[in-house]
């Protein structure tokens, strides 16, 4: 199955979910796509279409944020003429024209809950009713949605009806962050560098290791779509250079500076740095039952640099 290969990405998490979007997506039941902004939910609903038994007919997407609450009913179910102001003639909605296809409603979690209703009884019945219609008219469309949003708590506040979110939530897929599958950060950003080095005609950048690692400790809040904009915004600016940890954005070294303060705290009532300085040297040298290279390793210093500290806290520096 093809389509699916266009997922970049080797850990687990993501294996299992392919592997769960694959058998949704040979029959036709509703299918929710969970997940933060950017961690690449279109791109399944995409993968998930094109695998299914209407692969060859209309695939509609549609951002339920993106339109106001007045114009998304008749863009969704159509509106007969004069049913509005400025409803010069009967438009047909979006059902109807993915009738035998699929249609996408991303961001459902911004749907207005006046409009939920509707969406709930074409899913129990086929049924759409067009705004200023009386008669309503029956389509054979699958629905794939995608929220952004933690959708049961948007239920429990009352702003999304509970019967629809159990209604969509038949074959639930959890797209997890990037931050949960660091793994595929590499092979991601190999596949960025090369597509965006193709659409500018450019010569790609290469990430130091240094700089690979800081992007695999960065929490990533804009989860893949954040990554992305990274390697363009390198690609253009340092195109064929080697990226290193200086030429990243600031947030990604500040983020890991946080990360690496929080590792020890510093006690209420302080410390004495110096005998804590020979106490961690004395542990390291007792761990590595005093070679002083491993012993320097395990202190993030060089050997030079423990035996200059050795000398100064009066340990024996006979070279080991």
């Amino acid at each position: 199955m093809g389509h699916f290969n266009s997922i970049i990405g080797q850990s687990p998490t993501l294996d299992s979910l392919i592997r769960s979007a694959k058998m949704v997506a040979a029959t036709d039941v509703t299918v929710l796509l969970k997940g933060e902004t950017g961690t690449g939910k279109e791109v399944f609903a995409n993968a998930i279409q094109k695998e299914s038994t209407r692969a060859d007919k209309a695939f509609i997407t549609l951002n339920c944020a993106a339109l106001p609450e007045s114009l998304i009913e008749s863009e969704l179910f159509g509106h007969k003429k004069g049913s509005f102001t400025g409803a010069t003639s009967s438009t047909q909605g979006l059902f109807q024209a993915a009738d035998g296809g699929t249609l996408f409603l991303d961001e459902i979690n911004s749907l207005p809950v006046s409009i939920q209703a509707k969406l709930l009884r074409f899913l129990e019945s086929g049924e759409c009713l067009a705004v200023g219609e009386v008669k309503p008219y029956i389509v054979d469309v699958r629905v794939i949605a995608a929220a952004n949003y933690d959708l049961l708590r948007q239920v429990d506040e009352g702003n999304f009806r509970r019967d629809l979110y159990y209604r969509l939530d038949v074959v639930p897929l959890e797209l997890p962050p990037l931050s949960k599958r660091t793994e595929d950060i590499e092979h991601l950003i190999t596949h960025f560098l090369k597509l965006i080095a193709t659409t500018h005609a450019i010569e790609p950048p290469k990430f130091s290791k240094p700089t690979l690692k800081i992007l695999k400790e960065y929490p990533w809040p804009g989860n893949i779509r954040e990554l992305r904009n990274l390697c363009e915004r390198l690609s253009i600016l340092l195109a064929g250079k080697v990226i290193e940890p200086e030429h990243l954005p600031g947030q990604f070294v500040t983020s890991i500076t946080h990360i690496k303060s929080e590792a020890f705290a510093l006690p209420e009532n302080g410390i004495e740095l110096e005998s804590l300085e020979a106490d961690l040297i004395h542990q390291a040298l007792a761990r590595t039952n005093g070679n002083r290279s491993k012993s320097a390793k395990l202190l993030g210093l060089t050997r030079d640099t423990l035996l200059y500290r050795m000398q100064k806290h009066g340990f024996t520096t006979t070279d080991k």
